[in-house]
């Protein structure tokens, strides 16, 4: 009943709000306020139930797993003059190739070790001989001894006569053995190449160059071998790396376009896993990530297109979370979310941070 009078009392002042009366809301805004929750609706429903795959990143370069398929410094093993190159910047060479000839300043060198070693096996020759009459010397001064017809002071002279040719024998020995290591040394005068490679840099000199022992002479690269890359983590980040743990690799001038939460839709990456973590930093507080190709995953460039130092970026990949968690972690700054895998010796405690 108190409906019906209200009615008929708005009814009666309506007349005289012809203005009011005449507003209406506009399509527009109808539409706009439809958009809107539409879209708030949506919004919070990709932010719950979108997956959103944690990463952490690092830069580095590409290098050899192993430390004998990486860039070596090839050393002079004796000094003196080069001689003769064998090869330039770029020279490919086999293992045992020829690559540098060094001579002594003093060109009749080896021929005075030879003639020292000649003079030095008589004297050993010599000193053998002396040994075997004082041998039978120091037995006969035992015999007449034993029957009563020598001192023992002559046995004890005998005996120590003995013992001092066998020091001079011990003695020219030594000496010879030495002529023979200076010889042999001679011999490494031409400085081969271990294993197959490429020739990066020689050292710049013609035959006027007098090189020491021990100085480089040449930078080589090993052909072949497994490449890795080497990335570079900050103290926080390493903590959440594990060996095994996928990682997608952005190679310098390789083309890509990367998505590091949805990895399954980048492209111009490749995979890898990480294969070791070191537990100690370098002097710029970052640990070193070696990661290696996925063997379930294509393989990557070729060579000449990531050759060894090439820069990398890395993104290790870690747990999957929802999209509006992420976003949340990301505003506050928390780090991501860590579990340990499951081949780990802590395998089945679960650290969760952010929550």
């Amino acid at each position: 009943m108190s409906d019906d009078i209200g009615e008929r009392i708005w009814r009666g002042h309506r007349s005289n709000w012809v203005t009011l009366d005449s507003i209406r809301v506009p399509g527009i805004i109808s539409t706009l306020s439809r958009m809107i929750i539409a879209t708030i609706v949506i919004g919070a429903l990709v932010l719950w139930f979108t997956p959103w795959v944690q990463t952490v990143s690092g830069r580095g370069e590409v290098t050899a797993l192993s430390p004998e398929d990486r860039r070596q410094d090839i050393h002079a093993l004796v000094g003196g003059r080069i001689e003769e190159w064998f090869v330039r910047n770029g020279s490919r060479v086999e293992a045992g190739d020829p690559i540098v000839r060094i001579v002594d300043n003093d060109p009749q060198l080896v021929q005075r070790l030879r003639d020292e070693r000649a003079a030095l096996e008589r004297n050993v020759t010599a000193a053998e001989e002396r040994i075997a009459t004082a041998v039978r010397d120091a037995e006969r001064q035992q015999d007449l001894f034993d029957e009563g017809l020598a001192s023992r002071l002559e046995l004890e002279e005998a005996r120590i006569q003995v013992e001092d040719l066998r020091s001079q024998l011990a003695t020219a020995e030594a000496q010879l053995q030495r002529i023979e290591v200076d010889l042999a040394r001679q011999s490494a005068r031409v400085v081969r190449a271990p294993q197959p490679g490429t020739i990066l840099a020689v050292t710049s000199g013609d035959r006027a160059t007098v090189v020491k022992q021990g100085q480089r002479v040449a930078s080589f690269v090993p052909s072949g071998g497994e490449h890795a890359v080497r990335l570079y983590l900050s103290g926080r980040d390493a903590a959440l790396v594990e060996p095994g743990r996928n990682v997608r690799l952005q190679f310098e001038g390789w083309p890509s376009v990367q998505f590091s939460g949805w990895p399954s839709v980048a492209v111009g990456t490749f995979g890898g896993r990480v294969a070791v973590v070191d537990r100690s930093a370098n002097a710029r507080g970052q640990f070193q990530v070696l990661v290696v190709p996925d063997p379930d995953e294509p393989s990557w460039p070729e060579d000449r297109f990531v050759r060894l130092g090439t820069k990398a970026q890395g993104w290790v990949q870690l747990e999957t979370v929802r999209l509006g968690f992420e976003l949340w972690r990301q505003m506050n700054n928390f780090p991501p979310e860590f579990q340990v895998p499951s081949g780990s010796a802590e395998a089945g405690s679960t650290n969760k941070t952010g929550r």
